[in-house]
């Protein structure tokens, strides 16, 4: 019975761990390795409560739910003050898609409060109802759509226009 749990993680685990990486990339503003490490702390709780994980209706929302929590609960640290770079480190793997526009994007993130990040993540990335990401970030929906219109305005201040035209300079 052991080994089939260790199994049935597994499976979940290589799953879900490039979404998961694709959130925490968005949420930590492009810092592949701090995204590494929520996720690896992400997979490493789950995998503690996967025996009680027939009790959790969603595992893969649930999941998502620990990601964003551990990415605030780290920004709230005095060892999270660390910055990345504006430039990317050299194993960073090459996009084909528009890499100057990813790269705006995820500075426009950066700029934005963490738990605003998170909103925006949730609510547009993961495409999360309001109440879904008011219960993973445990606040109020109003909270919510508050936190949602406050970053979207600075994002589109930041971004000016359009984005891409944004990109092309």
């Amino acid at each position: 019975m052991r080994t089939s749990r260790a199994e049935e993680f597994k499976e979940f685990a290589a799953g879900r761990a490039s979404h998961l990486y694709r959130s925490a990339c968005l949420l930590t503003s492009g810092d592949v390795y701090l995204a590494e490490d929520l996720v690896q702390e992400t997979l490493g709780r789950m995998y503690v409560l996967w025996g009680r994980a027939r009790r959790i209706d969603n595992p893969a929302a649930y999941a998502q739910t620990v990601l964003v929590r551990i990415f605030l609960t780290h920004r709230r640290r005095r060892s999270a003050g660390e910055r990345p770079l504006a430039e990317l480190p050299e194993g960073a793997p090459a996009d084909p898609d528009d890499p100057a526009l990813r790269m705006t994007l995820l500075r426009a993130l950066a700029q934005l409060a963490p738990k605003d990040r998170a909103v925006v993540v949730l609510r547009y990335w993961e495409d999360r109802s309001i109440e879904e990401t008011a219960a993973a970030l445990q606040v109020s929906p109003a909270a919510v759509r508050t936190r949602c219109v406050r970053a979207l305005g600075r994002l589109r201040a930041l971004l000016g226009g359009t984005i891409a035209e944004f990109a092309a300079h």
